[in-house]
């Protein structure tokens, strides 16, 4: 696990941070398949003073559930839209650092570079892992797209225009059909992947429900564990 920056950060200082860990994220070609897919998944207490995370390692074909951890932590960072991950990656950090496995790759529930700073809370933590990282959103952030097909497995890219009105849209996620005639969600590169790669993953995940089951169980565990304290 790298160690980035401190998390006492100014709301300046947070931005400017993002841009330059930006610049950091790898966008490789996966060399194998992975044998161990972990999903990552935040939520807050009622009173919004505490965050739980929940991480669940599954090992694909059969997504049998190899390791599960979890953590809690005190809410130290305010609301602010495009700066979330400063609320939830300490403690997504806490609960992976439990871990006795090593996932091959992590799937998180939120963007990876679909950011206006290029920088979500799936790439920030893939810095952190320094592993394949692959952000799975529910709803999009920024960019504009074209709806995809009704099939499972259609998609279209999420592109986003910076600068002047003349310069060329990026590609920065596609909007991917994980279940026929069911709402797409929005898959980007958190790091060490490229986007073909995190779609593919995405797809094989996606065994009986719209969101990938990584995240959809750890969806599960947090909203149990949240529940529990």
């Amino acid at each position: 696990m790298k160690k980035l920056h401190s998390w006492d950060l100014s709301y300046s200082q947070a931005r400017e941070c993002q841009r330059n860990l930006a610049s950091r994220v790898r966008f490789t070609p996966l060399k194998n398949p992975p044998e161990l897919i972990c999903g990552i998944d935040c939520a807050f207490s009622k009173d919004g003073k505490k965050i739980f995370a929940a991480v669940v390692v599954l090992k694909p074909p059969d997504f049998a559930v190899i390791e599960t951890a979890s953590a809690v932590r005190k809410v130290t960072f305010p609301y602010i839209p495009g700066l979330l991950s400063f609320r939830e990656a300490p403690v997504c950090i806490a609960a992976v650092e439990k871990l006795k496995s090593k996932p091959d790759v992590f799937i998180i529930d939120g963007q990876g570079i679909a950011h206006p700073r290029r920088l979500g809370i799936a790439a920030h933590l893939g810095l952190f892992f320094d592993k394949p990282t692959i952000g799975c959103a529910k709803s999009r952030l920024t960019g504009v797209y074209e709806e995809p097909g009704l099939e499972k497995g259609a998609y279209k890219l999420l592109k986003d225009k910076k600068g002047t009105p003349n310069t060329q849209s990026e590609t920065i996620g596609a909007v991917l059909r994980t279940r026929t005639n069911v709402k797409p969600v929005f898959v980007s590169v958190g790091n060490k992947c490229l986007l073909k790669d995190a779609i593919e993953i995405t797809v094989a995940c996606a065994v009986k429900y719209r969101l990938p089951e990584p995240t959809r169980l750890a969806h599960q565990l947090v909203s149990e564990l949240k529940l529990k304290i």
